[in-house]
């Protein structure tokens, strides 16, 4: 979905009701308490109806409550809260292929507009920060609409068993997780998927400090500007590269296009730094302890929400004594799981459709567990999908205790290998803030956000602004697994830089069984890291020109098997425009107020050496 039109997609989507929600084959759960139903239900079988729920404040939440017309049994309750709307006009028909494999099972399934949205009364605050009851004990908040919403749910929905779930992707997944915090009895399973869990750190709005612009700026205008007035921004070129590169600063885009006067865009200005916030607003910080089942699911190129089921499944397991939280991975963008069909992305294939093994053998059993059964099923900590080995493997712990740590070092004339540096070697580059390097190939237009992530990187290779690291072809597989970390002694003549680093698979040459895919590179991990911000997050520094300093550039987690005869290669470069804005590259105390005589091109080296072993860490899997 591309992020000029990711809100009214995400509605259609809602309106659908389609969003959500060695090698070894994930075991299925033991002992669940009932017999599962084996049909979903179709259109005669089910009831629709819309209702208002009250909460504390009196403001009313449109919910619509769409539940099987014969009951057998008491069911439990599955809920979805989303900020994009809740289709109106849906009326009984076959239950959303996002919710069909639950369906089998039996639930009655209740879709909410968030506060603020839809057909939902109060204020919408973009990913507000939970209230201080201490200080506040009148406050709402998205976990006290929720409590109030289980409450009414539980005391009002005929024949239910008085258990709750609540699931949802990216909004709605973040929705989900903050339910937790509403700690109503009666919820006993929340399912955040692709949650945008910290947008600061590694979601939606900034990824270690670097602004995602476009997607800032078009996402936070389409869901917070007035639908009663039009909104003011036009973006009227066919090239996106071309109109934001019309902006130089960010003051000016803000301003020239209306949009300085949003709520988000204000906090994005005021607060540069992961302050106190941002880290209100982040999940991984006011969630630290798995007090319900919690199922995190994401995808390994997620193009909006990559850091956050990683950052909530790491911050959640290190409490939990009662073996609550589990974690899924897979080869999917953002949601590619929750409905559509997953047995291919870019040049991978994949066998079969891994989203509907996810959502029938894992989803399905795991709820079931917590909502019908009596929660002693077991399940496996952790659930990856081993991409280009085609198959699924689960894991006691996530990343694996089995995977040896191991670097992959930048060498002299462009070689990438496992040995550590002995001499040392220098790769400089020259970068223009005026003529930043295109995220993806040009034209930016809009139609390839989905997969923009896995297309072939030679659209950069040998640009004079864009380095690379090479090794020889693979002797043997290699598989890694768990966390992905770029470590770069780096210098500039600037006094702030960006590096955007990225892992790439190299196909070979020859690819018999699919001729085009010759000399691919496929991305497989890659993100981007402010330079001031190498030694704190919430406090920027300015660099120290010409002084070799380290930085530390997380790349997130991967499952991936380079193959026999590929190579592995390692890209550096220093803008990603127009999905970031670009770094002036001199000393600004905040970006959003720079000028254009700030932006200046500068030269940035990358060291190797003994003492300065640029590398990227990984786990490697035996084989």
């Amino acid at each position: 979905m591309t992020p000029h039109t990711r809100f009214p997609q995400r509605a259609r989507a809602i309106l659908a009701g389609a969003l959500v929600a060695g090698s070894f084959l994930a075991p299925l759960p033991t002992r669940l308490a009932a017999p599962l139903a084996a049909q979903t239900p179709g259109a005669d079988d089910l009831d629709r109806r819309e209702v208002r729920i009250t909460t504390r404040d009196g403001a009313k939440l449109f919910t619509v409550v769409v539940a099987p017309k014969t009951q057998s049994k008491p069911l439990p309750i599955m809920l979805v809260r989303t900020p994009y709307g809740v289709n109106q006009n849906l009326r009984p028909g076959p239950i959303p292929i996002a919710y069909a494999e639950l369906a089998k099972d039996g639930y009655t399934f209740v879709f909410q507009d968030a506060r603020g949205t839809g057909r939902s009364e109060g204020k919408f605050v973009m990913n507000g920060a939970l209230h201080d009851p201490k200080a506040d004990p009148n406050g709402v908040d998205e976990a006290t609409d929720t409590y109030d919403t289980i409450d009414w749910l539980v005391k009002n929905i005929p024949n239910n068993n008085g258990r709750v779930g609540v699931m949802g992707v990216s909004y709605p997944g973040w929705l989900a997780g903050i339910a937790a915090l509403s700690n109503h009895p009666a919820l006993k399973a929340v399912s955040p998927q692709a949650p945008m869990t910290d947008t600061w750190m590694g979601d939606d709005f900034f990824h270690q400090g670097a602004f995602r612009q476009s997607f800032g700026v078009e996402y936070a205008t389409a869901m917070e500007w007035s639908r009663q007035v039009p909104s003011p921004l036009k973006i009227n070129r066919y090239d996106r590269y071309d109109w934001y590169l019309q902006f130089l600063t960010l003051k000016e885009l803000g301003a020239r296009n209306g949009i300085d006067t949003l709520a988000s865009w204000r906090g994005f200005k005021t607060h540069p730094a992961w302050d106190a916030y941002w880290q209100a607003k982040a999940m991984q910080k006011v969630w630290t302890v798995p007090n319900v089942a919690v199922l995190n699911v994401g995808g390994y190129w997620d193009q909006e929400d990559v850091l956050g089921p990683q950052e909530a499944y790491r911050t959640l397991e290190k409490a939990d004594g009662k073996r609550w939280n589990h974690i899924v991975l897979g080869p999917w963008f953002h949601g590619g799981w929750a409905g559509r069909a997953t047995d291919t992305f870019g040049p991978m294939k994949f066998g079969s459709d891994v989203g509907l093994y996810y959502r029938a053998n894992i989803e399905r059993p795991w709820f079931a567990n917590w909502l019908h059964g009596d929660g002693t099923a077991t399940f496996s900590e952790a659930y990856l999908f081993e991409v280009q080995g085609n198959t699924w493997r689960t894991f006691d712990a996530w990343p694996p205790r089995e995977a040896t740590a191991s670097k992959l070092y930048l060498h002299a004339d462009g070689v990438l290998s496992f040995d550590a540096p002995t001499a040392l070697a220098k790769t400089s580059y020259t970068s223009d803030p005026r003529r930043p390097v295109p995220y993806i190939a040009r034209p930016v237009d809009g139609t390839r956000w989905r997969q923009w992530l896995v297309e072939d990187q030679r659209f950069v290779h040998n640009r004079p602004d864009v380095v690379s690291w090479e090794s020889a072809p693979l002797e043997k597989d290699v598989v890694i697994a768990g966390d992905v970390t770029a470590r770069l002694f780096a210098s500039t003549t600037g006094r702030d830089a960006d590096w955007v680093v990225k892992l790439i698979d190299v196909y070979p040459d020859t690819v018999t069984t699919d001729p085009k895919l010759g000399g691919y590179q496929l991305m497989v991990a890659a993100d981007i890291l402010r330079g001031r911000y190498h030694k704190s997050f919430s406090v920027p520094r300015p660099l120290t020109p010409n002084v070799v300093t380290p930085f530390t550039v997380d790349l997130h987690q991967q499952l991936y098997r380079f193959q026999k005869g590929h190579r592995i290669m390692v890209q550096v470069q220093s803008t990603w425009f127009p999905l970031y804005d670009r770094n002036p590259q001199t000393w600004v105390p905040n970006i959003f107020e720079a000028k254009a005589s700030d932006f200046r091109a500068q030269v940035h080296t990358i060291h190797s050496g003994p003492r300065t072993p640029s590398h990227i860490a990984v786990g490697v899997l035996p084989n």
